[in-house]
Parts: C-alpha cells; structure tokens; sequence
C-alpha cells in the first residue's frame, strides 16, 4: 500500500472515530474500523474517477452518510 493511500485511510478512520465520538456511539474494534476506512477510500476513489471530484470532500461526505445509515 502506498504513502498516500495510508494517509487517506487514517484520515478516514479519524473522521469515523470523531463521528462516533459525536453520536455517542461505541467504536468499533479497531480492524472493523481499518475495514470501514478502506471501503470509504474505496468509494472515494471511484466517485472522484467517475466525477473528477476532490478525495477528501468525498471522504467527509461518505462518513457523514454513514451516520445516516441504521
């Protein structure tokens, strides 16, 4: 895995223990959690090669859905 595809996974584990923290929700174990920022990464990157979208604002606007979700 490369630098840069590490440090948008740890961005997005950091905004989903933030917005665990802010719903007061439990956190999870922290290799579901690794498991959850990889698939928003994931996401990420396929939204922005299909829109031409910037990774981060794609990344908040996954993790704030997600608090959406049951």
């Amino acid at each position: 895995m490369g630098f840069i595809r590490q440090q948008e996974e740890n961005l997005a584990m950091r905004l989903l223990r933030w917005q665990y923290q802010k719903n007061n929700t439990p956190e999870p174990d922290p290799l579901v959690l690794k498991n959850q920022a990889g698939r928003i990464v994931d996401d990420a990157h396929r939204i922005a090669r299909e829109r031409g979208s910037n990774i981060l604002s794609i990344i908040k606007s996954l993790i704030s859905d997600m608090k959406n979700k049951p």
